[in-house]
């Protein structure tokens, strides 16, 4: 019997490793072991994954922090979010937007925000059907040195 789709913040070493091998389908420039060499580092300022876990299989992921701003108040800013390849479409991304709507409010959040690159086509209508409005553009110089 399959069990049911859960959402959860990491809890072991083993579901970060899993947790880092579905985030590489988002953030495809990393090797595994420089992946979760950078999220240790991002946990020590506040950076917490969420996972999306069914039949004890981790299928997604997001990556985000509790931030305050003048602009937004106490907030959740999701920096990473993605669903594995194979298991689009099953719930997992929905699963992890109600667990961090739900854990931003337990946290005395006031919003939850998310920057998404202009091409991400589906992503965009995911968060639509999920409530998001689009109320900003994001602009960022990439590289001070020049």
């Amino acid at each position: 019997m399959s069990e049911q789709l859960e959402a959860r913040l990491v809890g072991t070493e083993q579901e970060l490793n899993e947790a880092g091998r579905v985030l590489l389908q988002l953030r495809t420039g990393f090797e595994l072991e420089e992946l979760l060499q950078q999220v240790r580092e991002q946990q020590q300022e506040g950076y917490q994954l969420a996972i999306a876990v069914l039949d004890e299989q981790v299928i997604g992921v997001a990556g985000f922090a509790i931030n305050r701003k003048l602009a937004w108040g106490k907030h959740i800013y999701v920096d990473d979010l993605v669903t594995h390849a194979d298991h689009r479409s099953t719930g997992a991304g929905k699963a992890l937007m109600n667990w961090l709507r739900a854990y931003g409010r337990e946290q005395g959040c006031e919003q939850l925000h998310l920057d998404s690159g202009v091409q991400r086509f589906g992503a965009h209508r995911f968060y639509l059907r999920e409530g998001f409005d689009i109320n900003s553009h994001h602009f960022a110089i990439g590289d001070l040195s020049l």
